[in-house]
This record gives structure tokens, sequence and C-alpha cells, in this order.
């Protein structure tokens, strides 16, 4: 293997890592937010039925105010009739009295049609309720879970950066350029060569490079893959015919040993 491969492989360790922990600081704040989002329409949707609750409450006062109205004009035809002296005026004061009773028989069946809707209103604003509750819940929740995992990755990232830093300087400068090129492209730099393939683009190596892989020892030149262009390693202890029959160190293993 490469003087520098395994340091490499170390550095893109620490690498995956600091990315991982950046994502993740990234990620939260959006978590955050859009559970900030939820909320809002959660308690939007909780408005609009409180809404709708006021103006079927307005409409009943106003129903009933009618029907006051309309009970009162009845009364005071009632007396006009009393009063009345011919049979034209007894029939126009009961067609009066009918209409003002029909009237009334419409305005309640709409109060009751009212008082329907405002009964469903009051399950959905139950249903509202616990949904802001829910929500907020979560939110509290997620915000605190947020805060205290953003700063305890701050501290695990600075310290994947004092690694890291340390790692590079003992990488030739020639090697470190080419990982840093292929994994600004790329995202990684590295690629394990197992069972004859690439494992980052899955494609298989030809029989001649994968022999070549193997049998390079500490070979001072570096193989990249065909395919995706990453700089390739192979690690005798993971490779399925070597498992097999050499107990092999395998070089995760020894990086793990060595940190």
């Amino acid at each position: 293997m490469h003087p520098d491969l395994q340091q490499l492989i170390v550095l893109q360790t620490h690498d995956i890592e600091a990315k991982r922990l950046r994502d993740e600081m990234t990620a939260l704040p959006k978590l955050v937010a859009a559970l900030e989002t939820k909320l809002k329409a959660v308690e939007g949707q909780r408005a609009l039925i409180l809404d709708l609750i006021a103006k079927e409450e307005v409409q009943r006062r106003r129903q009933e105010s009618d029907i006051k109205d309309h009970q009162a004009k009845i009364a005071r035809v009632r007396k006009q009739m009393d009063l009345a002296t011919t049979t034209v005026q007894v029939t126009a004061f009961d067609h009066e009295i009918a209409f003002a009773e029909g009237e009334i028989s419409k305005i309640e069946d709409a109060e009751l049609e009212s008082m329907e809707r405002s009964e469903a209103l009051e399950a959905q604003k139950k249903l509202a309720d616990e949904a802001v509750a829910a929500a907020t819940d979560t939110l509290e929740r997620e915000r605190l879970r947020a805060a205290a995992t953003i700063a305890s990755d701050r501290t695990a990232l600075a310290a994947v950066e004092q690694q890291r830093a340390a790692v590079r300087t003992g990488i030739g400068e020639e090697a470190l350029s080419l990982y840093d090129r292929i994994a600004k492209a790329k995202g990684t730099g590295l690629a394990e060569g197992l069972n004859q393939k690439c494992m980052a683009c899955q494609m298989m190596l030809r029989p001649q490079r994968w022999n070549d892989l193997r049998d390079r020892g500490d070979d001072s030149t570096m193989m990249t893959c065909e395919s995706c262009g990453r700089l390739l390693y192979y690690d005798p202890a993971r490779d399925a015919p070597q498992r097999k029959t050499v107990p092999v160190e395998s070089i995760a293993a020894s990086i793990i040993r060595s940190l």
C-alpha cells in the first residue's frame, strides 16, 4: 500500500464525521423552523374554527332578536285585531300574524341548523386544541434537543478538526492535493476495492486492475477507479477469499487501534 494511503483512510474517516456533524448542525435549525411553520398552520386552522364559531353565535343572537321582533309584532297585531270592526281588517291581521309565525318558524329552523353547525365546530375545535398542544410540545422538545445536539456537535467538530489537521500534516503534499481534488468533486476521495468492485460507485474492476490493486504491496503509486476516479485501497482482511484462509487484521481495525 502507498505510504500515504493509510493516513488518507484515517483522514477520510475524520472528513466524513466532520461533514456529518456540519450537516446535522445545518439540518436541525431547519427542522425546528419546519415545526414552527407547522404550529403556525395548526394555530391558523384553530383560529379559523374559532372565527366560524363566533359567527354562528352572532347569527343566533340576530335570529333570537328577529324572533322577538316578530313576536312583538304579533302581540301588536292581536291588540289591533281586538279593535277591528270589519271582516276585511280581521282577515288582514290574520295574514300578518300567520306571516310572522311563518317567519318565526323559519328562523327557529335556521337557528337549529346553526346550533348543529356550532356543535360540529366545537368538536373540530377540540381536535384543533389537541393538535396545537401536540405541535407546541413537539416544537419545544425538538427545540431543546436541537440546541443540546448543536452544542455537542460543535464540541465534537472542534475535536475532529484538530484530529484532521494533525493527520494532514503527516501526508505527502502530492497525495493530499490529489485526495482533496477528488473529494471536492466526488464528496469522498477514497474507495475500498472489495470482491473486484469499487465500493463507492459499485462498478466492477477489470481483472488485471483488480490483481494489480491486490498485489501492489508497498508500491509508491496510487490507483484510481476507472469509473468514478476515487483513489482505491485494498483491505486483505475484508476480501472474501482472504477471509477464509488468512487471519489478517483489517485496515479499519488497525486505524481504530491507532487512534
